[in-house]
């Protein structure tokens, strides 16, 4: 078993991302808070040093491989217990995040977990995505989400943030050529446009997974996103 510390040193150079001593700490703090409230709540059934360095850690960090987060406006929806944002918050200090999701102890967690990693500057928002769109519409240079809603749902829940000229950063598994197929006449229509499909494996291990990238060519129409129960009711059709 490796420690933390071997596999995101071994996985950042398999990327060819630096690697501070001081993210290498803050990784370690994180991976402590997510042990410690996963014995009362559950945050995620991925636990251990090596198994949280690989399919957390070094699985988020291999977007900055697809774009350039430095300076950049960062917005993650549906978080959750902070994949992939405060993991690449820890990686790229000096992006701005803002942290949404729905559940309001995942947020009091990430509010904590934020203050113990020295990040007084993430906003984290308990809201749910396609509510909070309306404020924070086109905000933000480059929207993540790890969430495991279809693409077509993500879309019309991210694209609204995005600025014109951004990008929606989906993650995704490794056969996502069906689902792209099925979402692209809600990227055409939310002002997104498929810019690349980067298929990536996570350093140490055999476990493929891809990061789709949506650039936003226009705005998105206002009527999007629509309400949670007519986004589930009825998909965004050509």
């Amino acid at each position: 078993m490796k420690t933390l510390e071997k596999v995101l040193r071994e996985g950042f150079a398999a990327f060819q991302l630096p690697l501070s001593e001081e993210a290498i700490e803050r990784y370690r703090m994180y991976h402590e808070a997510l042990e410690e409230t996963n014995k009362v709540m559950n945050l995620t059934a991925i636990t251990g040093e090596e198994e949280v360095a690989q399919l957390h850690f070094l699985d988020c960090a291999a977007l900055l491989t697809v774009a350039d987060l430095h300076g950049k406006t960062v917005y993650d929806i549906g978080t959750g217990a902070g994949f992939p944002g405060l993991a690449l918050k820890i990686a790229c200090p000096d992006m701005s995040l803002t942290l949404l999701d729905s559940l309001d102890k995942r947020v009091a967690f990430l509010k904590e977990t934020c203050g113990k990693l020295g990040f007084s500057d993430v906003q984290c928002l308990h809201a749910r995505a396609e509510e909070a769109a309306k404020e924070h519409r086109e905000k933000a240079d480059v929207v993540t989400s790890r969430a495991v809603a279809g693409l077509n749902v993500l879309a019309e829940l991210c694209l609204p943030y995005v600025r014109e000229g951004g990008v929606f950063l989906a993650m995704k598994g490794p056969a996502f050529e069906e689902e792209l197929e099925q979402a692209k006449p809600a990227i055409k229509v939310l002002g997104g446009k498929t810019e690349k499909c980067v298929v990536y494996t996570i350093p140490g291990t055999e476990i493929r997974h891809s990061a789709i990238v949506i650039r936003k060519v226009r705005k998105t129409p206002e009527q999007y996103p629509r309400r949670w129960a007519q986004i589930m009711k009825l998909a965004i059709r050509n």
